[in-house]
Formats: C-alpha cells, structure tokens, sequence
C-alpha cells in the first residue's frame, strides 16, 4: 500500500501538506513541559503560543530537575526573564478566552496577569471569536520559526504527569490540590512543516488584533531545510525519532464573522480509517461521536482481520461530562460493536493499584490515532461532535514513505500500549501479531502495574439525562445560531467574555446589595430611618450609647446600608458635636471590621478571583497611601463597605487604612453632623437660624466633595509631572 499516494492527494482533508525534516512524539507533560522549558530557554528571536489555556502560574520543571535548573521554572517568569534580557524578542500568546464553564479553573484575567508579569515585548491576546459554546482549542508552540510543538497538551493546571503515572505523586499539585494520573501526547517537528504552521498560526493572531498589532515579520527559517542538523532550539531532551516525513496539516473551524468554516479534521479522520487493514490503535480522551463509530464498524466488516483498540478515561468528572461524553460513549461502543467478534474490538482505559492498596486510574487526554504502521495522527481534536465542527482543532496526520518510517510508527504504537497495559514493546508487538490480541493484552504482567481494563460506562450513568445535556456539553453547532444579515452574511454570536462576566456580575452583586438596604431601610421596620432613630434616641442618655452606635454601623456595613443615612440620623439624635464623635466611632468599628472581613475572603481566593484589578488597588495604595485612601472616603466614588472590603483584600495595613479613613471621613462627618443637628433642630424648631445652619452645611458639603475633586486633579497633575522631570533626567544621565 502506497501511504502517501492514497491520503495525501486527497486535499480535502488537509490544509496544508509538507515535510516534516525531524519529528518526535513527546509523551506525557513532564517531558514535554521539559522540552518547553528548554526550547524557550534557546529562542533568539519568536515564541507563539496558541492554546485553550496559558496559564502563567504552571512550573514546566518539577522535583531535583526545578531545584537544579540556574532559570525559573514557572512559565511567566521564564518569559519575563528572556524577554527582559533580549528585546528583540518576540513574544505573542493566544488564549481562548473561556467560559464560564472552566470558571474556577482558570485565570480570569489572564491578559492582565501577562501584561502585568511580563515587559512590553511579550503580546498576549485573548480569542473570543468563537461561536457560543465552542472553543480554542488548538494547541501550538513555535520558537524561532524552528521547532514547533503541536498536539493535545496546554501550559494548564492539572496536566503535568510522569510516564510512571504513581498513584500517589506529591508533584501533582499544582497548588489548589492534588489529581490522578494524568496522560497526554504532543509531537515535536522541524523542517518544511513549520513554516506552514507559523503562516497558521499568525493568521490566527492576525485575524483578532488592529493593523497596529499585526505581525508582518518573514517567516523565513534561519536554519536551512535541508541540513542534517536539528535547530538551535530543539530541546536536548527530546530525540528525534522520524526524519524527512510526510505530514499534512488538517483543521475544524468553526463558521466565524470572516472565516467560512472547515471540517476537515473530521474528513481526514474518516479518510484514515478507510484505509486501514489490520490494526487501529486510538487514545481520546472522548470517543462519543457516532460517525466514527459507524465508519470503524464498516471497516471491521469489509476487512476480517482488523482490529480496534481504544484507550480512553474511565471516571466522567461532574453530571455534564457524564451525560453529554461518558452516556455518548455507550451508544459510541455498542455502534462499534455490532456485528463484530468480542475479540477484535476493546474500549479500554488503563488502572493500577499500588502496595498500599490505593487504586487509580490515567485521565487520558492525548488524541492520537495509528493506522497499522502507515499512517499516524497527533492533534488537539477529540472523537466528539464538537471536535468535528465547532471547537478550533489542528491534528498532524504524518505518513509513512519507507521501510523504516513503517518500523518507527509501529514502535512508537507499542510504547504507548505499553505504558498502558504494563508488558514491554516487544510483547505488545508480538500480542499483535498473535492470536488473542486482548485476551493477553489485558491480562496483568504484574501486581501493581497499570493494565488494561474493558471500559463499562453504565456503572455512571443510565443516560437519562443525555439528550438534554449533550447539545450542551458536546454541541455540534453553536448554542446560538447565527443571525442572517441583510446583504445576504451571517452574524455569528459569540462566547461571552470571562471579564465582561466578571464585571457583570460584580455589578450586579453590588447593586443587589446597594438596592437590597435601600428595600430593607424603606419596608422593613426595623431598618428604616424613623426605627434607627427611635432606636438611637433610646439610647441617647445610655451609658452603652456609643457602644450600640459602634454595633449599629457594624451591621449596617455588612449589609450595604447606606453610611451617610445612618450618619445623618446619628447627627440627627445625638446633635451636632456628639452625632460627629459617636458617628466616626461607628465608622471606624465598621471599617476595621469589614477591613478583616475581606482580608479573610481574600485570604480564601477572592484575590486570585479578581487577579490583578487587586494588584493594581495595591499599586494605588503604594503610591499614596493615607493620602488616597482620605481621598476616597471625600469624593465617594465606591459604596463605602465595598471600599472597606477591597482593602482588606489589597496591601495595605490596617493602621494605615484606619488613618486614611478618619482624615477623609473626619470633615464629611463634621458638615453631616451641622446638616443632621440642623435638621432635628428644625423639626422641633423652625427658626431661621435652623434653616439657615442646613443651607450652610449643604453648601459646605457641595464644596468640599468639589474641592477635594480638585485637590486630586492638582496632586495627580503635580506628581506626573514630577515623574516625568524624574524619568527625563534618569535619561539624560544615562546618555551622559
């Protein structure tokens, strides 16, 4: 059978066809975040990172490796040091932008962590052209225009495993808990093929930014095609294991505003399966779409000698993985098999238990499909609908020529058995070629190493959720269909951003709580200004006065109450002088409170909940410090709990916090409580030295909010031209 003469003149299940000069799968994320590591270490002049997730907190080297490296290990700071150190470096990350689905998994604000972690020479932009409820999927590093990573591994939290896959690995942290086992597959390739890869890829950047971001730069190799030797950035872990091999490229992409969408993954896939004769090896980490199925199961009738071996996961995580994935792969499985022989079909995942009777099993993630030993496939798409249509997918199918090539697929097809079922290449090769290929294959070598189990997803489900779920979870086509236009285009509705989620939200929880105390104040008895009052008055000649007042703006911070109401109803029943001084001890028990309020929910995620907007709180309050923090108490530009609660999330100390307070709060108080006693005094006494106090202290409220807006403008004017004088003449001296 001539490989290469049967798939790769079929264009219509590529992009792009080329040669791959070197090319070696990378397995499992140790060795690839490794060869990551090491690759980033080497880039002189580019690195393009596309991916579902960039996640700038992930460590690519772990244990004595991370401890010995002279180079951070953490992603971000190894960016930011190359960068740093090489200007002419460009660095350009493309990440989708999410969905509330991944929302406690990922960054929120990942383009602001990157801006904020990194110097100007590094562009991050976030993808959020995708259809609702598709995503970015694609998963692709290229350095120097070089070597290029692609397959089904992100830099993202939760996926760093070793080959070994112990049950109990304390590196498996990646600081909010520890996971299971974790598998995955990329491949790393040079050569002809990368230049078509970095035309891909900066059309995907192209395609989301302005003219003024655009990359125009060659993307002429500086490293000759056909030179024997392997890029200067190739990773010195990594081992080539093929040379000078066909490949093809092969997309999904979903219908976008300018895009006309592409199914190709889809169609090569079924291309491949055509094709095959003996053996189809797959690892996916879904295998729910009933076309595949159908197209294996047709395979298996017209050839007598094929056989299907899948390995996949075993345990859905969560309701929506379960009814829409793990219910689609029960009805996947039975399509497969019918008709055919028990022992030439096995859906399988790969379990262990270890000395100390902890059982476990991988979470395979890697999408990889061997077609006996001609044909191989590498990518970032699933055997799912979503994969097929509406996810952005990039699979690498890579085609045998020689004797040789033919001997390297199938060893590479072997090794990743054997990882799986625990006997060695040599016996998954000679299982293949026997008799009872599963029958041995499944039988467990040893006592504690990983073996093959048949899979039987009806223990998790009965699937009576699946058809309301599965347009959900594994849609085929967006959520929202697109609105037709009047010239005759469509208008496609996509994802809602996580930040414009998050803003929204926080609106929304702030103006609940804001409009929740005007509701309590004006319907419930106990909450109103008459009960506060006759409350306060009660108390007027007690003891305990100031000590109720201090409870009394205690409650009524948590609960958003207005400040300046209860502040005025204070002036109201204690007078002018003593409204102020029982008013300011109120706030100032509030403010402490709410203060160690935040700073406990911050303590428990809500910093890393809103990312940098706090570092940047923090920035503010660096730089002005009692200062700002007076500044706003006088011009109320936030609910005053709210303002409470961030602080306690931010860097400030409380002492300050409390200073800042009562010198911007001190001077409000003072007119609130001439206002407030004006206003008492007026009801028992309507005398036009009354009115006139209330007008005076109106008018003095109206100025101050408007003098302490100037002071602010004065003082920021003042102080950036004293920075810019500074940065001047930081640049004249450097010059000298």
């Amino acid at each position: 059978m001539d490989a290469a003469n049967t798939i790769l003149q079929n264009d219509e299940v590529y992009t792009l066809k080329s040669t791959a000069r070197y090319a070696a799968p990378v397995v499992d994320c140790a060795n690839y975040y490794r060869a990551l590591h090491e690759a980033i270490e080497k880039a002189q002049r580019s690195i393009f990172i596309v991916g579902w997730d960039i996640d700038s907190r992930v460590r690519l080297l772990r244990g004595e490796e991370e401890k010995a490296s002279e180079l951070p290990s953490v992603i971000s700071e190894l960016i930011n040091l190359k960068a740093s150190e090489n200007p002419d470096l460009r660095v350009y990350l493309l990440r989708w932008d999410s969905s509330l689905a991944f929302f406690g998994m990922r960054e929120i604000w990942a383009k602001e962590v990157w801006d904020e972690k990194t110097p100007e020479n590094v562009h991050t932009v976030l993808d959020g052209s995708i259809p609702m409820g598709g995503s970015q999927h694609q998963k692709i590093v290229i350095i120097d225009d070089e070597l290029a990573f692609s397959g089904g591994m992100d830099v993202a939290v939760h996926r760093w495993d070793t080959r070994e896959h112990r049950l109990v690995e304390p590196e498996r942290d990646d600081g909010d808990g520890s996971y299971g086992p974790f598998h995955d597959v990329q491949v790393a390739v040079s050569g002809p093929i990368v230049k078509e890869l970095s035309k891909l890829v900066r059309w995907r950047w192209n395609r989301l930014v302005d003219e003024t971001q655009q990359i125009t730069e060659s993307t002429e190799q500086r490293h000759p095609d056909n030179t024997d030797q392997l890029p200067n950035c190739w990773p010195q872990s990594v081992k080539p294991l093929l040379e000078n091999i066909d490949c093809a490229v092969s997309q999904t992409i979903p219908f976008m505003d300018d895009v006309e969408p592409v199914q190709e993954v889809r169609k090569m896939l079924l291309a491949l399966i055509e094709q095959a004769e003996e053996f189809i090896y797959i690892e996916n980490q879904f295998a729910n779409r009933g076309e595949i199925a159908e197209a294996l199961n047709r395979r298996l009738k017209a050839c007598p000698k094929l056989r299907v071996l899948i390995v996949s996961s075993y345990q859905p995580k969560g309701t929506m993985e379960t009814e829409a994935y793990w219910a689609g792969r029960i009805d996947f499985k039975r399509i497969l098999e019918n008709g055919i022989e028990d022992e030439r079909v096995l859906v399988a995942y790969s379990g262990s238990t270890n000395k100390e009777g902890v059982e476990g099993q991988k979470r395979v993630h890697a999408k990889v499909m061997v077609i006996d030993d001609a044909y191989f496939v590498i990518g970032s798409s699933n055997l799912s609908n979503r994969s097929m249509s509406l996810d952005t997918e990039c699979d690498l199918t890579f085609v045998a020529s020689t004797e040789k090539h033919r001997e390297q697929i199938a060893w590479f097809r072997n090794d990743l058995i054997s990882e799986h079922a625990g006997w060695s290449v040599e016996d998954v090769q000679s299982f293949i070629d026997g008799e009872n290929t599963f029958k041995q294959l499944t039988q467990c070598k040893e006592k504690y190493a990983y073996c093959l189990h048949e899979a039987d997803d009806k223990i998790f489900t009965d699937q009576s959720l699946q058809q309301l779920l599965t347009p959900i979870g594994d849609p085929q086509e967006p959520i929202v269909p697109s609105i037709p236009l009047f010239n005759g285009k469509r208008l496609s509705i996509p994802n809602p951003s996580k930040r414009g989620l998050v803003i929204t939200a926080t609106i929304v929880i702030i103006a609940l709580l804001v409009g929740g105390g005007y509701l309590l104040s004006q319907n419930v008895d106990w909450m109103s200004k008459d009960h506060l009052q006759a409350l306060l008055e009660s108390l007027r000649d007690s003891p305990w006065a100031i000590i109720a007042v201090c409870g009394i703006y205690i409650i009524a911070g948590i609960l958003f109450f207005p400040v300046t109401v209860l502040s005025l109803a204070v002036a109201m029943v204690f007078g002018a002088v003593w409204g102020v001084i029982y008013g300011m001890a109120g706030v100032m028990a509030s403010t402490a409170v709410l203060f160690f309020f935040g700073h406990l929910i911050g303590d428990k995620g809500l910093r890393s909940f809103i990312g940098p907007k706090i570092n940047k709180i923090d920035k503010k309050f660096a730089e002005n410090g009692i200062f700002g923090v007076a500044v706003i108490r006088m011009i109320p530009i936030a609910p005053f709990s709210l303002v409470n609660l961030v602080a306690g999330i931010s860097s400030i100390k409380l002492v300050y916090f409390l200073a800042g307070t009562f010198l911007g709060m001190l001077p409000p108080m003072i007119i609130k409580g001439v206002v407030g006693g004006s206003i008492a005094d007026i009801i028992r006494d309507p005398t036009p030295k009354h009115i006139g106090l209330l007008v005076g202290g109106l008018v003095a409220w109206i100025l101050l909010a408007y003098g302490s807006q100037k002071l602010v403008n004065y003082f920021q004017n003042t102080r950036g031209k004293s920075k810019n004088l500074e940065q001047s003449a930081t640049e004249v001296h450097e010059q000298v």
